[in-house]
């Protein structure tokens, strides 16, 4: 079972590790888009997301404190999707949608970040880790 659940943590941390990479190596398009969505500094916000992302992605892969790297996450994809993906604010049909869809994806590994959290914390085993948890 140790097995399946680093595979399953591989898994989730692909999609959140591949973001952290854009934000940093895409950082003049990322940036545009937040400043399009008014986030404040947006360049900086960009790199700060993007590091937080890749460290707290890599942190839920190699478990190195995979519950703190999961709450990180959890709460880095909830503030991303009330802020970036306000499909409500749209007036254009397809606008709505994609951003509907972006909404819910984050919203949605928000809790599996949730999950692992509460696993590693709980003294649950998740997989091969490099250490224990931190709460």
């Amino acid at each position: 079972m140790e097995a399946v659940m680093l595979i399953g943590r591989i898994l989730f941390a692909f999609m959140v590790v591949s973001g952290g990479i854009n934000h940093l190596t895409k950082a003049e398009a990322m940036a545009g888009y937040a400043a399009y969505k008014k986030v404040p500094s947006p360049k900086l916000a960009n790199f700060v997301s993007g590091v937080l992302l890749l460290a707290g992605g890599l942190s839920i892969v190699l478990g190195i404190y995979a519950d703190l790297g999961a709450v990180v996450i959890a709460a880095l994809l909830v503030l991303m999707a009330l802020k970036m993906h306000d499909f409500w604010a749209q007036t254009d049909a397809q606008a709505k949608q994609m951003e509907t869809i972006a909404f819910w994806k984050n919203v949605s590994m928000a809790g599996g970040a949730l999950f692992i959290f509460a696993s590693t914390a709980s003294g649950q085993e998740i997989g091969w880790t490099l250490t224990k948890s931190l709460f």
